[in-house]
């Protein structure tokens, strides 16, 4: 699993320490002398896949470089109701000022990470992979897609700049008889430096489908909110034209939830995003103990 890179999310964590912290812990400062030093316990309070830990190693380090922490568990790994996530040591006064920040990005992480689980494990015994979308948080992207992936999922282009997606709006400014048209995009596109890959958004299969599987060079077939029996066709239609475990590889996306989303794979999609996995997932309970 591809790691975290702190550096590119440390503005986003100063930004939350800055909105919180402001002019200082007015509280702690009442209450505390500079030099008490105390111990802490992070805990959690359900069944969580834990995502964050470097994130908050990073937060406590900026908040007062004498907190240290010893973790007990590693992003994507599972904690029980009860199970010491990660030990905090040093000036009190930090530590406290530092809670509220350092839960609000562990719980929201572990809350993505342990719902992408839930969708993996349900398409568990398919080919079918869990994708997320950029329906991301403003200046969360980075973090919300490696929470992601701690949960077993599987990440979309990152934004606008890697990837070519022609969707159906695009292919509705094309025309009727947009083939010709997408043959030299995606011929253009297979020039472009840094592309990822080429993917098409069809609504109908034998209206488009059809069409878009005999272009070469297209990498995704995104099938939007396609019923089963549609993605079964579809299914059959790429097997036929293009054979099996070929590509383009379809991607199933739209009305798509936990309760459907074993019936949807086991239509032989090779791909599900699901934008809830990041715009919807719910903070888990995690506390800080003393």
């Amino acid at each position: 699993m591809k790691k975290i890179n702190i550096a590119k999310v440390r503005p986003l964590i100063q930004m939350a320490i800055d909105e919180d912290l402001g002019r200082g812990d007015m509280t702690t400062e009442l209450l505390f002398q500079d030099s008490t030093l105390a111990r802490s316990t992070i805990v959690s309070r359900e069944e969580i896949v834990v995502c964050g830990i470097p994130v908050i190693q990073e937060i406590l380090r900026l908040y007062n470089e004498k907190l240290t922490i010893t973790p007990h568990v590693k992003d994507g790994q599972v904690a029980h109701v009860g199970n010491k996530l990660a030990d905090i040591e040093g000036p009190l006064r930090s530590m406290l000022s530092a809670e509220r920040v350092v839960l609000n990005f562990l719980q929201r992480l572990s809350g993505i990470a342990t719902t992408t689980r839930k969708y993996v494990r349900a398409v568990h015994g398919t080919k079918a992979k869990i994708y997320d979308t950029r329906k991301t948080l403003p200046g969360w992207r980075l973090l919300e897609k490696y929470a992601v992936r701690c949960g077993g999922g599987y990440n979309h282009r990152l934004g606008l700049y890697d990837g070519v997606l022609i969707k159906d709006n695009h292919l509705a400014e094309l025309g009727k008889n947009f083939g010709p048209k997408l043959r030299r995009l995606v011929e253009q596109a297979k020039k472009i430096k840094g592309l990822q890959f080429i993917a098409v958004e069809v609504d109908h299969v034998d209206h488009q489908l059809n069409h878009v599987l005999k272009i070469p060079g297209i990498d995704i077939v995104l099938l939007d909110n396609m019923g089963q029996w549609q993605l079964k066709h579809a299914v059959e239609m790429r097997d036929e034209m293009c054979g099996k475990n070929a590509k383009p590889l379809l991607e199933a996306s739209g009305n798509i939830t936990l309760d459907n989303v074993s019936a949807t794979a086991h239509c032989g999609v090779d791909r599900i995003a699901i934008g809830a996995i990041t715009h919807s997932a719910s903070a888990v309970d995690i506390g800080l103990d003393r």
